[in-house]
């Protein structure tokens, strides 16, 4: 029996625009409530003030497959926030992580 592929998983690190920080959390709070329909779950989220350069949040996802990532990055309730998005959030950087056992 072939094993099965292991999950993907990526680290997210978004900066939010001067004086949005808590507009983009709650953006956030929207989006990722959408992971877990696309078979997704995040493994990790955690909110700084942004101080010195650093990310505003720092999350950690987990998808089966590239199919579920793409899901969720074309889910219509995600993209029909993207004037939302686009107000709050300055950078966001994210990368394929192997989580640490």
């Amino acid at each position: 029996m072939e094993a099965a592929n292991p999950p993907i998983e990526l680290c997210c690190l978004l900066r939010a625009r001067p004086g949005a920080e808590q507009e983009m959390t709650a953006y956030e709070d929207k989006v990722l409530a959408l992971v877990p329909e696309h078979g997704g779950e995040v493994v990790s989220r955690v909110i700084g003030d942004g101080a010195d350069g650093h990310p505003h949040e720092v999350q950690v996802h987990r998808f089966p497959d590239q199919a579920a990532i793409d899901a969720y990055m074309a889910d219509p309730r995600r993209l029909a926030l993207a004037g939302e998005r686009d107000r709050t959030v300055a950078e966001t950087i994210l990368f394929p992580v192997s989580i640490a056992k």
